[in-house]
């Protein structure tokens, strides 16, 4: 049976990160919570885990809209072209926090992210992931898990959720109900921010 982690918020166990370190470094697919809603992720270097990702949820790889999850800004550069001043005070001031921006990607992304043109980040305020995050060299490439009922965008239940996805994935971690709003999505890869969906995080900061 796939393992179902659970953990406190304020107390996490670093054996039980460790768990999840080895499955996605093995190439393995988990479901865990995120400051907005729960997600379904992968290391962004492990091809196939991307591809199989793209498939869990209906998608072609080309056109699937996957963020990648970093643990700090300075992390970016590796992914994302030099950006300015105004562009990193707006960063500095919403990150760590629900909002996904859209920044022009570098032409040496990893495949298949390689033909890519800019691509969503993520800086996630969760001392899970944070401490995930710590632990990995590589960054996550994440996805919200909507609700089976097209009536209600996300699933809230940590246990709804296991029950539909565990013969799909390869690990859960769970922190009990989640969140129903998704990020704010901001592109910042034209000359001035655009929101594309408002979400969690406020707009009044941008």
């Amino acid at each position: 049976m796939v393992p179902l982690i659970s953990l406190r918020s304020d107390d996490i166990n670093l054996r039980q990160v460790d768990q999840v370190v080895s499955v996605l470094e093995n190439g393995g697919i988990i479901i865990y919570p995120t400051d907005t809603v729960y997600a379904m992720g992968c290391l962004a270097n492990q091809s196939k885990a991307v591809s199989r990702l793209a498939q869990l949820k209906g998608l072609k790889i080309e056109k699937a809209r996957f963020s990648f999850i970093f643990p700090n800004i300075s992390d970016l550069s590796a992914y994302v072209k030099p950006f300015d001043t105004p562009t990193f005070k707006l960063l500095n001031r919403c990150l760590p926090g629900p909002y996904t921006f859209l920044l022009q990607a570098v032409k040496k992304l990893p495949k298949p992210f390689d033909k890519r043109k800019r691509i969503g980040v993520r800086i996630i305020d969760s001392p899970f992931v944070n401490v995930l995050l710590e632990k990995l060299s590589i960054p996550l490439i994440t996805t919200s898990i909507h609700h089976e009922d097209k009536l209600v965008d996300y699933e809230t239940d940590p246990n709804a959720i296991y029950e539909l996805w565990c013969d799909q994935i390869d690990l859960m971690v769970e922190t009990g109900y989640g969140g129903n709003q998704p990020s704010t999505i901001v592109d910042l890869s034209t000359s001035a921010p655009v929101v594309i969906r408002e979400g969690k995080g406020s707009i009044t900061v941008l």
